[in-house]
Parts: C-alpha cells; structure tokens; sequence
C-alpha cells in the first residue's frame, strides 16, 4: 500500500489538520487591527497589493481592498486565518472571540505574554509573538511585515528574526529570486519551526528551504520535521548568536551535529546563506550518483580561474580528473599550445566557447560541478558568451553550471540577466566556489542522513541493576558525582573495557592491592572534593614496587593537604599500569536546545587546550560512531603513523555505542567525561572517568527517540517455530532489500502500486530509519544457521499530521502466507497506535487484491470505493480491539 493519505474517507474531522490548511492555504483571511499600532497600516496594505484569491476582511480598520466588519462576531464567513495588530492587552480578547467564531490561526506580529496559553483557551493556534508574518506567493497573500512583495519561486524561507527575513527578501528582489512560502515564526511560543518543515515538507511547490533558528521548542520534533523535509529537499539553517550563548563554541558545534543527523545544511553567516539561497533557487540538482565533490572549472582568464581553483581545494573539494578523451574533445575551443588540464583557460576572446566547454564537462561522468567563470573583455559580445552559458545550465541530465561573472560596472547587467534567465551567477570566483561546495555539503549531509549500515548490531547485555545500585548509592550518600571507580564500574557494566584497578584506604593497603593486580601500578588520590587529580598532584604514575608506592603516598597527601586543606580524602585508587596506546576523550554532556550530546576526540591532560572535539545525538549505532570519529583531528592518528600501528577502531567505535546506550538507559545522568581512554591495535582500555547526576526527579529528553526495546516480543508459528517480532532498524537495510526480492511481481504491485524490480536505497533508509515518535514497522524475523537474520514479513503504520489516525500497509513472504502471520503484525500495529492514542487505522487497497480486501474485512475494516479512483478501495477502521 502507497504511503500517502485516501483522499476521500469518512468524517474524520481533525482539528489540528483543518489548521494547517487554514494557515498555509487559506481562503479567508481578517486582519484585525487598532489603528494606534503601526504594524497595523504595513500589514493591511501589504494584504491588499498582494493579490490575495480569497476574500479579506478587516475589523477595526477600513483599509482599502477589505470588507470591513464592526465586530469579529459578525463576519459573514469563519475566517481561515486571522491577522492580528492589536495591543497586548487586547490580545486574548481577540482570539477568543476568533475562536467562538471558527478561526483556525492567527498570525501576531506584535508582543504577546502568554501566547500559547491564549491559544490554547482560544482554541485557535498561531504564530508569533514578534512573528514576521506569513507569505504565500502563489495565492497573492503577503500578511507580513514586508518592504516588498515577495516573487513567486519554489524556496521557502522559515524564519524567527524579521530584519533577517527583510534582508533576505530585499536580495531576493534584485536577484530575481521567487518563494514558495516566507514563514514567521517569531518567539515560537506555539506554532513553530515543525509545524511549519511538515507542511513544507509535503508542498510540491517548495523546492527548498531556509532556516532561521533561534530557539527550538520541542527538541525531537524539530529534529523528526527537519528529517522529513531534508529527505526531498536541501534544507539549509543559520544561527546567529551561538558564540553569544556560549563563547566555548560548544552549543553552535551540537546543533551542527543535530542539524546533520537531520540531513539539514549548516552555513555561518548572512553571506553564505545568501549563496546557498542563490546555489539552491536556480540550480538544477543533478540525478548522477556521486560524492558531488568534482568541480571542474573553465576559465577566460587565467588567474581568475586559477582563483577559483584555490577556493576548490580550500573548501576541502577536489578539481576533477578530465579523462585525455574529454581534452581531446576540448582541443578546437582551447588557445594554440594550451597544455593544462584544469583549470582550463580559453583566452579573453571566447564568444559562445566558454558555454560550449562548459556543457562538454558537465556531461562528464568525472564532474559533479562546473564553474564558469568569465572576465569582461573589450569588444566582446557578452549576450552571445552570456546565452551559450544560460544553454549549458539548462543541458539535463547533467552536472549543475554555476557562473562567476566577475566585475560591477559592465558585469551587474550582465548577472541581473543571467539571473532572470534562471542561472546562479556570481561576482566572484570564490562565491561560486561556495555555491558549487553548498550542493556538495547538502548532498552529503542528505546521503549521510540515510546512509544504510551494515547488518551488524552491537548485542549489548548491560548489568543495568549495578548502575541503578552504585546510582542509589550515591544519591543515599548525599551526592551528585561519582567517584572516579564508581564512574568506571558503570561503564565496566556497559562492556566498556576499563583498567583493573581497587579501592585502597590508606598507603599500607594500597601496597597490598598493588601486590594483588602486579607492579608496575598507578596510584590515584579518591576524594569528592577535587575532581583535576593531576592540577594537585593527586596522581603518580609507573610505580615499580612497595617503596615507591609508599613514598608516592605519603608524597601526594603532603601536597594536596598543603594545597585543598579543606578537601575530604577517603584513601587511593589503585590501577594497573596502562599500555602504550593514543590518548582520547569521549563525553557525554547536555546542550540547552538539544539535550544530550556525545562528543569524541584526543584526550589527555591537554585535551581542552588541544580542542578536539567532534559532536553527535544519542543514540547512536556503530556506523554513526564511525562517522563521529571520521569527524575529529584524531581520526588520523588512530588510522597510524610512524612506529604507531593503526588503533582497533571497531574497539573504539563500541565504546561510542556503549557510551550512547548509558544516556538512553539511564537519563538521570547529567554528564560522563572519559579521559583518557586508551586505543591502540589491541583495542581500549577506560583509565578515567567521571560521572554526575541530575538533581532528583530531573531526567533528559533525547533529541533523537531511542530503538524502542520495550515492543520487543515473539510469535509462535502454527508449526511452533519461534519468530522475533520487533520494531524495524536501520541494521535492517540488507534484509529488507532481500525480503522485497523473495516477493512476487503480483505481491509487489499490490504493495506499492507499482511494478518495482527493486528497491532504491533511498526507500530502503526511508523504511528502515523511522522516527518513532510518529511510525512504527514491525518486522518478524527468522534466524539463519549463521547467525544472519530473515525477515518474513512487514507491517507499518505512518501516523498523520494531526497524530490522530495513521496509515498501514502490511505484507508477509509467500512461504508464511495463511499462517496467521499478517493478522500478528496488525495486531502488534493495533497495540502500538493505542499506546501513542492513534484512533483510527487507514489504508489503501487496489481494488483486484481480493485477498487483502478479505483479509482487512476479517480485521473489522470498513471498505469503501474511492471516489477519485475505481481502481482503489479506501479501507478505515479503529484502533480499539474489533
């Protein structure tokens, strides 16, 4: 069954649904206004230039253009959407009375204590307080605060700061750059940045968007929005003020990290977000397969080319390798002698030259990009060279072509131009490099965003009862942070290899432990009260026998007396000696706007000097670690160098997972510092750690929902064999693309409505990497002799916008037909939409797949033909028990 919605079902009235339409797409629209506040002039007159479709009304002003109303409660049609400019405290007056007569939104520019709870009374949702407003070009509605009218186009832009949002819509006029949508989210204090990437996300009109990000209110709703609207599209996001909030930079730093794992671009600044709007607004992406890191360059002039070439490299891309055939073909355009390969120079006097090289190299499987660049020449006819360029972008089936048209006085005309003729043109050969490494980022982000892991998944068998007992424990002492050997024994219960190491209360039994674990030892000073052993001298490494070790005793008491007298010391930690290894840092921690955050770099004493630290949400599994990993300066001394034999990375990456499966486990946890942690060929070995707790009652919301354990269960067969019944994982990406072969051509057409010979990887990542907040895939799973995993069949359930009613498909393979194992899936479906207070299960059915028609039937569905298809049944029902 397709995964979109029937379009004709009965009354299923959502609230939340009706909203969204009345707010994006809406018919009616009030503006209600106090002539006192000065939003209140902009916003009519930008309602009445903009061409609205649908019918405007006005209540307390007399604008022109309106059908003016004395009060709310008489408007002759509930409004759709309501625009409010009216003084704080009139606010609430307003929107209740709009909620009596069936307004659905409402937009409010102005301040607005208690915005949310006044929707909620009301009863009618909105935007705002401080929100911009919101333009639809397509219907002529501008109710914003905008200078201008906004061109028709296909980027949406979804924005908290309204100078931001001017600014933009100001260049995007004398770009020539059109939207979809200009959506103000102001404070966000009720409808925000998801609702709106969810409409965004299913509108075909939007070819891509831009965010403004501020605040985010729900963590794990903007990160499943954002996830849904980059898997179709490139969205691209700014920050401003991240270094204000936390000059470390770590907080700017985690919500790059959560914006990727989203597949959502992240630029730095004003300029960059201005080249991606112009990269992504007019660029045709490119349907080839690649890294997308290939740019190719073609020149009329040697140095700006070769300006261009530097930018390529510094940006981390690379400068295609043109194959001799490829030369061969450009020879006739080349100048006499030329002898490089790229960049390539024409000369000053190209004519129609540099668009006819630049076409040859986008069809070259070798180029992911091609950058034109062009310098004004005297007596040249830049219309000619400006229309051979515009062909060359427009070629299909081909990499994209960006152009620098470099200069001002006679090169402005000549990009406004190329601009209306819908190429990205720049003025520079380096901001058309940025264009060119803006695609590459995106298509990155988006490929690494639904990247299929491989079939291996790390079977974790954590001893969660001890760290629930040395938590207690802690907690029953009156403290928040572990000790360093009760913060290794948790990991230790994770699986976490960890230095063997005892508890000593004095020199005397600190001479016997190290006789029990074997010299040579480390001696650790334990107290609760200095948490940087090594700043007080707490720490004495490779002590060989008993004397040593009592000198080293007596030794580091006497300082850290003379140094913390007030700290409390309760004896010595005693630890083997570690092995030569390279020194990291793993780190868990919390960010205000996405909570908790993994972090991954080198470790030691001079880690925070050293500032290696690459970024992740929890959870993570084994090839997210790898990528963690991939990002950090100390990937390349873990790869090996010198007399240093390449580290055990696969030991490492599970210590990533394990750290990981702790914050998920346990979200009473504040904070875990590893460091070091030892990696060489042998694998890791945990010498430090640290651990502190939240305040009681207090626990951690994830950004990114965990693999949900708890739907875990088994089904017997009629011939009591026993299946595995469980939530879907991306480890599943392998076994599903085998499932869909074993299926016949019949079974796949029912299925998909299509006859697919296989599936895309990019369906495969859609339908195995879930947000589990809003669907759920069970899958049952048979295993092989070897260990492998078969699935034999699939249910799911895809719940809708208003998370009132979902859609379900379900197919099994042919061998476990009429065994009972479909109506099993549905019914561990059913279970899951009750518990998340679905109330109604949907679906489609091809109307000549008599044996699901039955088979729904059995299950208590209703069954209607579908009034926009005969070939198609819309098939509804419960989620209660039938």
């Amino acid at each position: 069954m397709p995964q979109s919605s029937p379009p004709v079902l009965p009354s299923l009235a959502s609230r939340a649904r009706v909203r969204e339409e009345a707010l994006y797409r809406p018919r009616h629209v009030v503006l209600v206004g106090d002539p006192a506040e000065p939003v209140a002039q902009v916003l009519a007159r930008n309602l009445a230039a903009g061409g609205f479709q649908g019918r405007l009304f006005a209540v307390g002003l007399t604008p022109p253009g309106f059908e003016p109303v004395a009060e709310i409660a008489d408007l002759p049609e509930a409004p759709d959407l309501a625009v409010l400019a009216v003084p704080p405290e009139r606010l609430e007056a307003a929107m209740m009375a709009l909620g009596a007569r069936g307004a659905q939104a409402a937009l409010v520019p102005g301040a607005a204590p208690d915005l949310a709870g006044i929707a909620a009374r009301s009863g009618v949702r909105a935007l705002g307080q401080g929100s911009f407003g919101i333009c639809v070009p397509a219907l002529g509605l501008n109710a914003s605060l905008s200078h201008l009218q906004p061109r028709k186009g296909r980027l949406a832009l979804v924005c908290q700061s309204s100078a931001l949002a001017r600014a933009v819509l100001d260049w995007a006029e004398a770009e020539n750059v059109g939207f979809s949508h200009v959506i103000g989210i102001g404070g966000n204090a009720d409808l925000g940045f998801a609702h709106a990437l969810d409409w965004l996300s299913r509108d075909p009109g939007t070819g891509a968007i831009l965010l403004d990000l501020r605040r985010i209110k729900n963590r794990r709703q903007f990160i499943s929005a954002a996830r849904a609207a980059a898997r179709t599209r490139p969205v691209v996001a700014i920050r401003a003020g991240g270094r204000l909030d936390d000059r470390s930079g770590t907080s700017d730093a985690v919500m790059e990290a959560a914006l990727r794992r989203a597949g959502v671009l992240r630029v730095s600044g004003l300029d960059d977000l201005l080249s991606a709007a112009e990269t992504l607004a007019r660029v045709r992406l490119s349907p080839r397969g690649g890294r997308g890191d290939r740019i190719a360059i073609v020149s009329n002039a040697t140095g700006l080319g070769q300006l261009a070439a530097d930018a390529v490299l510094a940006g981390g891309a690379r400068l295609a390798e043109l194959p001799p055939e490829a030369m061969a073909s450009l020879a006739a355009l080349l100048p006499p002698g030329w002898s490089g390969r790229n960049p390539i120079t024409l000369g000053p006097l190209t004519g129609t030259a540099l668009g006819e090289a630049a076409a040859m190299l986008a069809v070259l499987q070798q180029v992911d990009a091609v950058i034109a660049v062009h310098a004004p020449v005297h007596g040249e006819d830049a219309t000619t060279i400006a229309a051979a360029l515009a062909a060359a972008a427009k070629a299909t089936r081909a990499a994209p072509v960006l152009v620098c048209w470099a200069g001002q006085a006679t090169a402005e005309p000549q990009r406004v131009a190329l601009a209306k003729a819908g190429l990205a043109v720049f003025p520079t050969p380096e901001g058309a490099v940025r264009g060119a490494l803006h695609l590459w980022h995106d298509r990155a982000n988006r490929l690494a965003a639904a990247e299929l892991p491989g079939r291996e998944v790390l079977a974790l068998t954590p001893d969660r009862a001890a760290v629930a007992a040395i938590l207690a424990g802690a907690r029953a002492a009156g403290r928040l942070e572990l000790t360093e050997d009760e913060a290794l024994a948790v990991l230790a219960a994770y699986g976490m290899p960890v230095v063997p190491g005892r508890v000593a209360r004095d020199a005397e039994e600190a001479v016997a432990v190290a006789g029990a674990l074997g010299f040579p030892v480390v001696l650790k000073l334990r107290s609760p009260d200095i948490t940087r052993k090594t700043e007080v001298g707490g720490v004495a490494l490779g002590l060989r026998n008993a004397e040593e070790l009592r000198r080293a005793a007596a030794e580091m008491l006497e300082t850290v007396r003379a140094r913390r007298p007030a700290a409390r010391l309760e004896g010595f930690l005693v630890q083997c000696q570690a092995p030569r290894g390279e020194e990291l840092r793993l780190h868990l921690g919390e960010e205000r706007m996405f909570g908790p955050f993994l972090g991954f770099g080198l470790g030691g004493t001079a880690a925070d000097l050293l500032g290696d630290e690459a970024f992740d949400l929890p959870p993570l599994n084994q090839a997210l670690a790898g990528g963690l990993i991939a990002r950090s300066r100390a990937a390349k001394l873990l790869a090996g160098y010198r007399d240093h034999a390449p580290a055990n990375m696969d030991a490492v990456e599970k210590a990533l997972v394990r750290l990981s499966q702790i914050a998920v486990d346990f979200p009473e946890i504040q904070r875990i510092g590893v460091n070091p942690l030892l990696a060489n060929a042998e694998g890791v070995l945990a010498l430090d750690a640290s651990c502190i707790l939240r305040p009681a009652g207090e626990r951690a919301f994830l950004a990114i929902p965990p693999y949900p354990e708890e739907w875990v269960s088994r089904w017997e067969t009629p011939a009591g064999e026993t299946l595995l019944m469980r939530p879907i994982r991306p480890e599943d990406a392998a076994a599903l693309g085998e499932f869909f072969k074993r299926l016949t051509p019949e079974d796949v057409r029912w299925r998909f409505f299509s006859q697919l010979r296989e599936l895309p990887p990019q369906q495969i990542a859609r339908m195995t990497q879930l947000d589990y907040d809003r669907e759920m895939a069970f899958v049952a799973v048979q295993r092989r002799p070897d260990g492998a995993e078969d699935l034999l069949g699939v249910s799911s359930l895809i719940r809708e916008f208003n998370k009132e009613k979902g859609e379900f498909a379900v197919v099994v393979d042919r061998q476990m037909k009429g065994q009972g194992l479909g109506r099993a899936l549905m019914g561990r479906l059913f279970d899951w939409a009750r518990a998340e207070g679905i109330t109604t299960i949907e679906g489609q059915v091809l109307a000549d797949n008599a044996p699901m028609l039955a088979f729904v039937k059995r299950l208590g569905f209703s069954v209607k033909r579908s009034a926009e298809d005969d070939e198609i049944y819309d098939v509804w029902r419960t989620a209660e028990p039938a």
